[in-house]
């Protein structure tokens, strides 16, 4: 019984992926005035019409194949990446991913009407599962879409994720042989790994012999946090170059004692000014104040 029901729904589904092939050109012609192609398509009505026979065609391979509900099925693959460019640019011009799902869904009447049409009146049951057969392909396109769209969104996330890091983590040389890297906010993993990245590269691109990491925008500091800035220190020391911490409030360095944590081996100030002028002393550069306005010169 199985297999005989298997069969039918294999012989329904070729029947279905034959009607696609001969009725490609109507189909297309349809989905190309559809939202989803017209508004990604702008510059030329064929190129949107090509675009639908690619899905068509697409379709039409899967339900030969008779895989109506694999997401996996090889047809899709030939589309998704076309799929996701279109959906993506939806979200750019402000369409949510349900937004665009329910544009998929729609494509669905225009074939369900040519398909009606296709049969003879006395082939209602025959024309009845093959409706059936087309809303399951398409609820499976309609998934394909959605995966599609928020794989493309994660992606987008994880790049701008990363540009930020980068911005939010900038190397600047304030004199000839020293860098710094003024950190604010929470110093997690990833970020401190990008922190280590830039800094290593700053020291080799600038020669420096002098890096200092500026905690003063770091809201707390606990044993993870010093972990990180003892394993940047360590690397920076592995490149030639000395590692100052700078802007250690006494609030963090009441914590850090209350941690048991030894930054013993680490060369702390408490300013990021007073780190500049350890690094320029270290390198014979005498630095001396200001003398105060209206004092004479001695």
């Amino acid at each position: 019984m199985q297999v005989a029901e298997h069969d039918t729904a294999l012989g329904t589904a070729q029947e279905l992926g034959a009607f696609l092939e001969r009725r490609r050109e109507q189909i297309a012609q349809r989905w190309a005035d559809a939202a989803l192609f017209r508004t990604v398509f702008t510059v030329s009505r064929d190129e949107a019409v090509e675009a639908c026979k690619a899905v068509v065609d697409a379709l039409a391979e899967v339900a030969r194949t008779g895989r109506l509900e694999d997401v996996t099925a090889p047809g899709f693959g030939a589309v998704r990446d076309q799929l996701g460019r279109m959906s993506a640019s939806r979200s750019r011009a402000g369409q949510n991913p349900s937004q665009i799902a329910d544009e998929i869904a729609g494509l669905r009447e225009p074939v369900g009407a040519l398909l009606r049409a296709d049969f003879e009146e006395d082939a209602v049951e025959r024309a009845h599962a093959c409706l059936v057969a087309l809303t399951v392909l398409m609820g499976t396109l309609r998934l394909v879409v959605l995966q599609t769209t928020v794989h493309a969104g994660e992606e987008l996330i994880a790049r701008q994720r990363e540009q930020l890091l980068e911005v939010a983590t900038p190397v600047i040389r304030l004199w000839e042989g020293i860098v710094a890297v003024p950190l604010i906010g929470t110093l997690d993993s990833a970020r401190s790994q990008v922190v280590m990245e830039n800094l290593l590269e700053a020291i080799v691109a600038q020669r420096a012999r002098y890096a200092i990491l500026d905690i003063t925008g770091v809201p707390t500091v606990d044993s993870l946090v010093a972990q990180h800035l003892m394993k940047t220190v360590a690397a920076a020391r592995l490149m030639g170059a000395e590692c100052i911490v700078s802007g250690i409030r006494p609030a963090i360095a009441q914590t850090i004692v209350h941690l048991g944590i030894d930054l013993g081996s680490i060369t702390t100030r408490a300013s990021l000014a007073d780190a500049l002028a350890h690094a320029l002393t270290r390198q014979g550069i005498v630095v001396s104040p200001r003398p105060a306005s209206g004092a004479s010169a001695p």
